[in-house]
């Protein structure tokens, strides 16, 4: 069972970073539309779509990508800080959430009134670029270890409650219209905090994850 809702994390883990991507695609195509746009109505109807897709799909599945992917590391012997590429990924997502909740939403909502800009455009398409970056990470797989060491494997319970609790909060984003990161904060804490009981320090290769 341990096994069954570990793989089913990284599926959610896959599924929600491929969502984000997408998302952001759709967002830099929306956004270029009505920056090209001389019609006010087609540039309004596409900054409203914009801002529509980043309530209800981008952020929730940037959270939830965020949090399968803290999960993964902190719960599986692949760990936060013994290889490159993961110290890799979890530094850009953690750049991306925080772009995204503190500079994109924000220029999002201010383009409703003022119209999209140039920079916004560029930002969303790095997003996307950023994300397809991890996903070669991902498979690749580069640059070693950063150090050496054994972390365990969390119980069963922990990838059942990512995996249940990530499908819930994108349940809710879609019927609130807005992300709602309760669970995936406690879930996260409860992890980071818990984590010292199946973590392990031998200087011996671990197992895959």
């Amino acid at each position: 069972m341990v096994k069954r809702w570990r793989q089913l994390t990284v599926w959610l883990h896959i599924v929600t970073s491929v969502g984000w991507m997408a998302q952001a695609m759709a967002l830099c195509v929306l956004l270029a539309v009505g920056l090209a746009a001389d019609d006010t109505v087609v540039r309004d109807a596409a900054t409203a779509m914009a801002h529509k897709i980043d309530g209800r799909l981008l952020a929730p599945m940037a959270g939830v990508s965020a949090c399968t992917g803290v999960v993964l590391a902190a719960a599986t012997p692949w760990g936060f800080f013994l290889h490159w590429w993961v110290l890799a990924k979890f530094t850009i997502s953690m750049v991306q959430v925080y772009a995204g909740i503190f500079v994109l939403s924000p220029a999002l909502t201010k383009s409703l009134t003022g119209g999209p800009s140039v920079s916004l455009v560029i930002g969303t398409g790095l997003m996307a670029s950023a994300i397809a970056f991890q996903a070669w990470v991902s498979i690749r797989k580069p640059w070693g270890r950063v150090r050496p060491g054994v972390r365990g494997t969390a119980p069963g319970w922990i990838f059942a409650a990512t995996v249940l609790g990530g499908i819930a909060e994108l349940s809710v984003a879609l019927v609130l219209g807005h992300p709602l990161p309760l669970f995936s904060i406690i879930l996260i804490v409860i992890v980071l905090v818990s984590r010292h009981r199946w973590t392990t320090n031998r200087r011996t290769r671990p197992a895959p994850a």
